[in-house]
């Protein structure tokens, strides 16, 4: 008798040490089971997004014993790949490496292809990397500084001209929102990818380019291209001697990088993402993966899920402005 009585009750204990035991600890035991995990780049193999995920993704596999495999879309400026990961299965198996362009820009200069509102449809796990950009000059043009380009470009309004990687990139705002601070105007010219851009500056095809870091250190060391000034907040130690544009009168404040996270599809659950959050910036954390990311002229990210979803809503918020006062469509 006592023994029936005493089923009754371990099962009410059962269930009230279920209902109090917190939900993180719950869904961390059922995720990742023996399933692997997706990890969405957005982009062809190879280039620095694909990279650096790989390097990531192998880390993290080993960090929650559970492979993550990554899955490259490419196609529409990331917008391919990113939609595929907002449409999927919100739980946890399914990732992607958002860049700067595709989360924070794309929908405001090419909505057609941007159907999915980044905002709203995905959910920041974590920063991967920021990376400042470069704005380098040919060799012959009569300029050592930027207050010299500034000069020569007030004298003769779009006489000059530079390269990005595309209109619509993060390297095209950070040019238009510097020519917005200086008062100058100079042409944008659009090439697809970077791989000729150094090259045509370098033959003084072009006037100046603005470049991701990786890209433009080689050859500003190798005395090929002149760096005018640098977009982060603050210089690199691959080129101490060019400053940064926010050093310079008039420029205070100016600050823009570019930038990679990991974000999951809305509605994953909150403990998955927390955990993924914890697993990423410890591989962050770890000098094999900061040094991988140094040699790219590239910082570690770090924080929380709720710090990077407040810096991607600033960065979208200034992009939208700068968007808006360039006029800059696809």
């Amino acid at each position: 008798m006592n023994h029936a009585m005493n089923n009754p009750r371990r099962l009410l204990l059962a269930a009230t040490l279920c209902s109090v035991l917190p939900a993180t600890a719950l869904a961390q035991g059922a995720w990742p089971t023996a399933k692997p995990i997706t990890l969405i780049v957005p982009y062809t193999a190879g280039g620095s997004v694909d990279v650096n995920a790989r390097l990531v993704a192998t880390r993290l596999g080993e960090r929650l014993k559970q492979s993550v495999v990554i899955e490259n879309v490419s196609g529409a400026g990331g917008a391919i790949g990113v939609a595929k990961a907002v449409n999927a299965v919100p739980d946890g198996y399914t990732l992607v490496v958002g860049p700067d362009s595709a989360i924070a820009i794309g929908r405001l200069v090419n909505p057609s292809a941007f159907k999915f509102d980044p905002l709203k449809d995905l959910a920041p796990v974590g920063m991967l990397n920021t990376a400042p950009m470069v704005l380098v000059a040919r060799p012959g043009l009569e300029a050592q500084t930027y207050a010299d380009f500034v000069k020569l470009a007030k004298a003769k309004p779009g006489a000059y001209n530079y390269a990005t990687s595309g209109v619509g990139t993060v390297l095209q705002l950070a040019m238009e929102l510097l020519k917005q601070r200086s008062g100058i105007f100079v042409t944008h010219v659009p090439y697809r990818g970077g791989a000729q851009i150094a090259t045509d500056v370098i033959g003084n095809q072009v006037d100046l380019a603005m470049l991701v870091s990786t890209s433009a250190i080689p050859h500003v060391n190798g005395n090929r291209l002149k760096a005018l000034g640098i977009t982060g907040s603050q210089r690199l130690a691959a080129l101490p001697n060019v400053p940064t544009f926010s050093e310079m009168p008039g420029l205070k404040g100016y600050d823009m990088v570019s930038w990679t996270g990991i974000f999951a599809p809305a509605k994953t659950p909150p403990a998955v993402v927390a955990r993924l959050n914890q697993e990423l910036n410890a591989v962050l954390a770890e000098e094999q993966v900061r040094a991988k990311l140094n040699e790219q002229g590239a910082l570690p990210g770090s924080g929380t899920p709720e710090q990077f979803g407040q810096f991607v809503q600033a960065e979208y918020a200034r992009n939208q402005k700068i968007v808006q006062s360039a006029n800059i469509k696809e």
